[in-house]
């Protein structure tokens, strides 16, 4: 996925307002999203909970991914206008990407993302705060619009565990236990093990514990958050998920697997070199959707370590 060399957005006629991004800088009107753009290479954890369809009638299996991934992100040049009917016009600026990501232990592919990561500025109405939004397409019938706000700090991250146990639609504290999620439980419902070689226990209890680990020895300086979601009002008014026809099912007996709700924060950590080299940037990401299913939510939880080639 490339852009035109001479593919730059202007205005017609040009927008009369400036940008108000608290993070931009100096150098790159992408503010908060400057360091997003190259060519990220590493790996990661997936673990999704599917719908099953065949015999004995089990309505679940687990699915187990050690990942390899390649994030490409290029820049968006010009502004991007969107104009306004009950305030004055904006400007936003963006990169395309485009992210493939394969079963480690089996090189199967798993995953194509093509979207757009996007900053807007401050607003009157909505009177909302300076946003980063990503746009995405996802191949198994879903779109995702997530909005949200970016920050920076010292130092590294604060990466919170995260859990992969169903609860009931609606009700976060209504949780199901299933033998699936326990790996000394021998079952036909989830990865075999020959395919999920590596793989702890530990791994499927928090899946960020894999980001965690990822910044075993290492001196992070500064990150930039990325914090977004399709909920549509936090933590910002704005975003949603839309699903095929087959996703949705029908009203009288319910999903087949519905996208129901996306979250995701985005760490670009600034890395302190090694003795006498440069120091450089990492990508940490954790993202969950919720997977509406038989009267559960079904936690698909995606994290990822990758490094700006």
């Amino acid at each position: 996925m490339e852009l035109k060399p001479d593919f730059v957005f202007r205005p017609l006629p040009e927008i009369d307002k400036p940008l108000e991004f608290a993070l931009a800088s100096a150098t790159s009107p992408l503010g908060p999203l400057q360091d997003l753009v190259g060519t990220w290479v590493g790996h990661g954890f997936n673990t999704i909970w599917r719908p099953n369809h065949t015999p004995p009638g089990q309505d679940r299996f687990l699915e187990l991914n050690l990942t390899l991934e390649t994030l490409q992100v290029e820049e968006i040049k010009g502004a991007i206008p969107n104009r306004g009917l009950l305030q004055g016009d904006i400007n936003m600026f963006g990169v395309t990407y485009l992210q493939q990501i394969q079963d480690r232990n089996v090189k199967a592919g798993l995953h194509i993302e093509p979207g757009i990561w996007a900053t807007v500025p401050k607003t009157t109405n909505p009177a909302e705060v300076p946003t980063v939004v990503r746009m995405a397409s996802i191949p198994h019938g879903t779109t995702i619009l997530a909005q949200g706000v970016a920050s920076s700090i010292t130092g590294p991250p604060q990466i919170a565990p995260t859990d992969i146990t169903p609860f009931a639609i609606g009700n976060p504290a209504q949780k199901f236990q299933f033998p699936e999620s326990n790996l000394s439980i021998p079952s036909a419902f989830r990865s075999p093990p020959a395919d999920i070689a590596g793989i702890t226990q530990a791994m499927v209890n928090n899946p960020n514990s894999v980001l965690t680990t990822a910044l075993t020895g290492q001196t992070i300086l500064k990150t930039t958050v990325l914090n977004v979601s399709t909920h549509p009002i936090l933590p910002v008014v704005g975003g949603g998920t839309s699903n095929t026809a087959f996703l949705q099912g029908t009203p009288a007996q319910g999903p087949n697997a519905v996208s129901a709700l996306v979250s995701s924060v985005f760490w670009i950590e600034t890395v302190k070199g090694p003795a006498g080299k440069p120091d450089f940037h990492q990508l940490q990401y954790t993202q969950t959707v919720l997977l509406n299913f038989n009267g559960l939510s079904w936690p698909h939880v995606t994290v990822g370590s990758l490094i700006r080639k």
